[in-house]
């Protein structure tokens, strides 16, 4: 009896000291999630509130605990400007013991957080951000690209398009490094598949007026205006090509960034016949819907593919959370790359050595005004484009890359 009493004890003892050995796997007692974004400049829309929304329903929807501990959600607001955007992730990290930070709109933005991630060794995904040094040349064991990035828009964009006839192009390109990724992603595709490029205009950021440069591709007789660059510049372009009867006299405009709630703000009347690429969209199967009613309910808009990643993305985290028996980075991170990635938001998804989120994208077409049925029905899904074709190989120069 003595012996099976100590053998109870024993046991007991155990069980004792592996509850208590996991709790604290769980640095600070609490997973903490910043979502560090724009509250109200030019990319507020396709991010702010809507990206906490979606980070919070993703905490929701898992329970609001993970290994027994609470989960929760703090906001910051970078202004679209690095200084504060690395000055608020140096505060979290340290201070706020935020283990991961989401989000983050512009890439120079981004970049300046995943120096501090990198840094102080902690989580960074990024959603709305398309440079594609974040997993090349400044890939990083602590920094995940979730959405999209140049290359993979303008593959989807320019090989689709080509394929379809569009083989004479002319960009209109935003002035600044993210423009002119998407203009040379774009035009060695266009080349590679056949096509030509016979010339490009470069407007500044917010350029008030951008008549002249519409009139400038409007002339150049190419089949295709393409538009390398983001809000407002984009949404000011398809506006004014509306003006000038671009699309009535034969040209087609491809948008190389392009989201849905630019298209809502832009309305169908001057959107209509515009090609773009997306990683998601609201209404295409009733995964996507059922997700996208109940953030609707929450925000009276339906989300970006930004939006709808920040969602996806915290969910993975926090699977990988609970999985690993632990919020430790570098940990987390394996698991994350160990299961695919299929949800509402992705296809064919998988987290890749380069820390890249690789999944299947679509090239769409903007409805007229009598094709759309109800509130928010503004696509035609034209072509599916693989993730492996969309995004390429590994990029060599990233150190994580197995040589």
């Amino acid at each position: 009896m003595i012996a099976t009493r100590r053998a109870m004890f024993g046991t007991l003892a155990a069980a004792l000291l592996a509850s208590s050995t996991v709790s604290a796997q769980v640095s600070d007692d609490v997973v903490k999630i910043g979502v560090l974004t724009d509250m109200n400049g030019p990319a507020s829309t396709p991010t702010g509130q809507g990206s906490v929304t979606a980070a919070q329903m993703a905490v929701d929807d898992f329970g609001g605990k993970v290994l027994g501990k609470p989960i929760t959600v703090i906001v910051g607001d970078h202004q679209l400007k690095p200084d504060i955007g690395a000055t608020i992730a140096r505060r979290w990290y340290d201070v706020d013991q935020v283990d991961l930070i989401v989000d983050v709109p512009v890439s120079a933005v981004g970049l300046a957080v995943q120096n501090i991630a990198n840094e102080k060794k902690k989580l960074f995904i990024t959603h709305s951000t398309g440079a594609t040094d974040f997993h090349g040349k400044f890939c990083s064991p602590y920094t995940m690209q979730w959405v999209f990035d140049t290359r993979a828009l303008a593959v989807g964009t320019a090989q689709e398009v080509v394929k379809r006839g569009g083989d004479s192009w002319f960009f209109i390109t935003d002035d600044y490094a993210f423009g002119h990724s998407l203009e040379k992603d774009a035009s060695a595709i266009v080349t590679k598949n056949g096509g030509k490029v016979l010339g490009a205009v470069r407007p500044p950021f917010a350029t008030p007026d951008l008549s002249s440069f519409i009139l400038q591709a409007q002339a150049s007789k190419a089949k295709i205006i393409g538009i390398a660059g983001g809000p407002p510049n984009n949404t000011n372009e398809i506006k004014t090509a509306a003006e000038f009867d671009v699309f009535a006299g034969g040209q087609k405009m491809a948008a190389l960034l392009a989201l849905i709630t630019d298209i809502h703000s832009i309305g169908l009347n001057a959107a209509q016949g515009l090609l773009l690429t997306t990683s998601f969209y609201w209404d295409m199967d009733d995964k996507t819907r059922e997700w996208s009613k109940r953030y609707f309910a929450k925000m009276n808009r339906m989300p970006t593919m930004w939006q709808a990643g920040v969602y996806s993305s915290v969910t993975a985290y926090l699977n990988a959370v609970k999985d690993a028996g632990t919020d430790d980075p570098l940990k987390v991170a394996a698991k994350m790359r160990e299961k695919p990635v299929e949800d509402f938001f992705a296809r064919n998804g998988k987290l890749r050595e380069d820390n890249l989120m690789v999944h299947d994208l679509w090239l769409v077409q903007v409805k007229t005004p009598a094709e759309s049925k109800y509130p928010w029905d503004y696509y035609k899904i034209l072509a599916k484009i693989s993730g492996d074709d969309a995004f390429g190989p590994p990029d060599p120069a990233c150190s994580l890359v197995k040589k």
